[in-house]
């Protein structure tokens, strides 16, 4: 399959959300792939999604009255957008390494496997199931023992992230496959009538935008992360009992506030509807239906606060036979064939970024500014539904880098190349060097007003912008 450029990956994002895509041409695009080594093109994804950001944050800037303006990047940057945990530093020091000793590839009797056992209750779900201890030779000794696919059946009784490594071909004849093709890479569907809410005056596209953000881990946190960017007021929400990975915190927190809301007591579920009846945004990225099984879903929040944009991550679809199991960037990769195809022949081996991770949370912004735009002229009550592999799905249909250099053989991205692109900001953490935001904009440059701060630092209550 031929490399698709920049300009027509732009195009494809704006047609799935029924823009006119010759609107590409507005974004000023240069540079091309290969920019990290593998022959997928991240670069061209990360600048397709990035410029669509900016053309949805420009669209609402014209909206409150502001001027047209030049939305910019290039193929650099947009691939570095891919992974920006892997550039960030605390007191000078890299983050510290959140991937568990028994998680990654292994081999069955008959191909491969991933485990995922970035939580406590995953790793010891898996151990259990095995019999062994947590090592990984003995975890490894142990899967031998297995067929991947009796092994991912039997994780997925115990509702374990767990997947065999597939191929393309072996991907696209899976149920899954053919329940991920059909929707389009991005849904928004109006969920009811509401009147049009003009933008709130403000300085910045976002401004006075109010974004409940229940998400967790990358993608979910990523779309708050960009919203942020572009001036709204953005509140995370996480349970005090529930596991986290702090680097990712850091990464996903800027621009942010955070506080602690635990559902499981009355207060809590009071707190929380008190929030929604505030918000513009409502975010979350739990498996389909979790939500909805106890009062939180987009019809019924939607009934709640007439004009609520409700945008929903998940990793496999809403549709389908895997519709409810658990899964996350690298165990997309895994499934779908990009990592067979990305390692081969040495072996699977995932991309260079974890590009479906940060391309599903881009979109997220993306389609949650299309819909405000929707709101501000239209009115109405909007759902925004995305998944890591309808992402998988699109990155795959953009075909590959070709020539007599393997770019798989590229050397990565390091630190000492993207200087210019870093940033210092003090947090509770200490001095924290990270990638700053990438996108550029004439006239309303994205920028986060607040360093990122651990979980529950806040209350859970909006800002008083009077």
């Amino acid at each position: 399959m031929p490399a698709t450029s920049p300009e027509a990956a732009l195009g494809q994002i704006l047609d799935a959300v029924g823009i006119d895509a010759a609107r590409a041409h507005e974004a000023r695009i240069v540079g091309t792939d290969p920019i990290l080594p593998t022959r997928f093109l991240m670069g061209t994804a990360g600048t397709a999604v990035l410029s669509a950001v900016g053309l949805a944050a420009a669209d609402l800037w014209k909206l409150r009255g502001g001027d047209d303006q030049i939305i910019d990047m290039d193929a650099r940057r947009g691939a570095l957008a891919l992974w920006t945990s892997k550039y960030l530093r605390v007191d000078g020091r890299p983050a510290e390494d959140y991937w568990d000793p028994i998680s990654g590839f292994h081999q069955t009797n008959d191909g491969w496997v991933q485990l995922h056992c970035q939580f406590p209750h995953f790793r010891d779900g898996v151990l259990k199931v095995l019999g062994c201890a947590h090592d990984r030779d003995a975890v490894t000794a142990e899967l031998v023992k297995w067929s991947g696919q009796a092994l991912e059946d039997r994780m997925a009784e115990e509702a374990l992230p767990v997947f065999r490594m597939r191929s393309h071909d072996e991907w696209h004849a899976h149920p899954q496959a053919k329940a991920v093709g059909a929707p389009p890479l991005i849904d928004i569907i109006k969920l009811g009538d509401s009147p049009p809410e003009p933008m709130p005056v403000d300085a910045r596209p976002l401004g006075g935008i109010k974004v409940l953000d229940l998400t967790r881990v990358i993608a979910g946190p990523m779309t708050g992360r960009t919203l942020a960017e572009h001036g709204a007021d953005v509140l995370r929400i996480s349970g005090p009992h529930l596991p986290f990975t702090e680097p990712l915190v850091m990464d996903t927190g800027h621009g942010k506030r955070a506080a602690y809301i635990d559902l499981r007591e009355d207060i809590g579920q009071g707190q929380l509807m008190d929030l929604v009846r505030g918000a513009d945004v409502f975010s979350q990225s739990y498996r389909p239906g979790t939500l909805a099984g106890r009062g939180y879903g987009p019809e019924e929040l939607a009934e709640i606060r007439p004009g609520l944009i409700y945008v929903t991550l998940s990793a496999w679809s809403h549709a389908g036979p895997w519709a409810n199991r658990r899964g996350y960037d690298s165990l997309v990769q895994c499934a779908t064939g990009i990592a067979d195809e990305n390692g081969a022949p040495e072996g699977p081996k995932h991309l260079p970024g974890q590009a479906l991770d940060y391309i599903t949370g881009y979109l997220g912004a993306f389609g949650a500014m299309v819909a405000l735009s929707r709101r501000a002229r239209d009115g109405g009550s909007y759902l925004v539904r995305l998944s890591l592999a309808q992402t998988a799905t699109w990155l795959n249909r953009l075909g590959r880098m070709d020539g007599s250099t393997d770019p798989r053989k590229r050397a990565d991205l390091e630190r000492d190349d993207i200087l210019d692109l870093l940033m210092e900001t003090d947090t509770p953490w200490g001095r924290m060097e990270h990638l700053g935001p990438v996108l550029g904009m004439s006239l309303t440059p994205p920028t986060w007003e607040r360093p990122a701060v651990p979980l529950g630092t806040h209350p859970p209550e909006w800002m008083d912008i009077n």
